[in-house]
């Protein structure tokens, strides 16, 4: 591999991490801010990932560039390939968190401190623990540990969905015949948003793993 293509991957995935520890940072931020539904914390939050979309951009930009400049081949085309995927992934990732903040921010308020604990705080716990883990993966280079993160990014994951549907039935439940229906539907629409960051990062890890052994991606 070529020393300058090398310099140019290394730059990427330099800007990619540093993305990502953005979304390990939002969304530890709001996890904090649902104990006590702190508005600014929330906005903490947002601004954790400002202007993600336009550092994307640039990561794709150079991307393109290096596909260019160094037609790479076999292995290395993989992991520019999967790189260009996994900006997306992160972007998408970034903008189901400005949901998800927004969302839980309108409805936080009209909830109490055990129904958040018993919900919302379940499920964020999860998603940021799936995030922060794929996070790590990206400078991993050993393929058994990076199997073993995937593992448990995928453990995380299937938390979340589990979560999600329990949650979903328990809220429905308590909102049938009652007046507060559009709270719990609000709700529920909030914490789907946390449930898609953790699909996010399954993707991503999957990325991550295609790079080093090849396969099908799976998104």
């Amino acid at each position: 591999m070529l020393p300058t293509f090398k310099t140019n991957l290394d730059d990427i995935r330099e800007k990619i991490t540093e993305i990502g520890k953005s979304l390990v940072t939002a969304n530890g931020l709001i996890l904090q801010a649902l104990q006590s539904c702190d508005e600014k914390q929330f906005n903490e939050a947002r601004n954790s990932i400002k202007n993600i979309t336009s550092k994307t951009d640039e990561i794709d930009n150079a991307i393109i560039k290096v596909l260019a400049l160094f037609t790479p081949e076999a292995r290395d085309l993989r992991q520019v390939v999967a790189y260009f995927k996994i900006t997306n992934e992160l972007s998408r990732a970034c903008s189901n968190t400005r949901s998800f903040i927004r969302g839980f921010t309108d409805v936080c308020k009209d909830l109490d401190v055990k129904e958040i604990n018993e919900y919302a705080t379940l499920m964020q716990t999860s998603t940021v623990k799936a995030i922060e883990t794929t996070v790590k993966m990206i400078n991993i280079d050993d393929t058994d540990e990076l199997q073993e993160m995937y593992e448990e990014v995928l453990i995380e994951e299937n938390k979340v969905d589990d979560l999600y549907e329990m949650i979903e039935r328990k809220l429905v439940e308590q909102a049938e015949g009652s007046n507060t229906f559009e709270k719990y539907h609000k709700m529920l629409r909030a914490l789907r948003k946390s449930e898609k960051i953790a699909s996010r990062a399954i993707s991503v890890a999957n990325l991550l793993v295609y790079i080093k052994i090849g396969g099908n991606i799976h998104n």
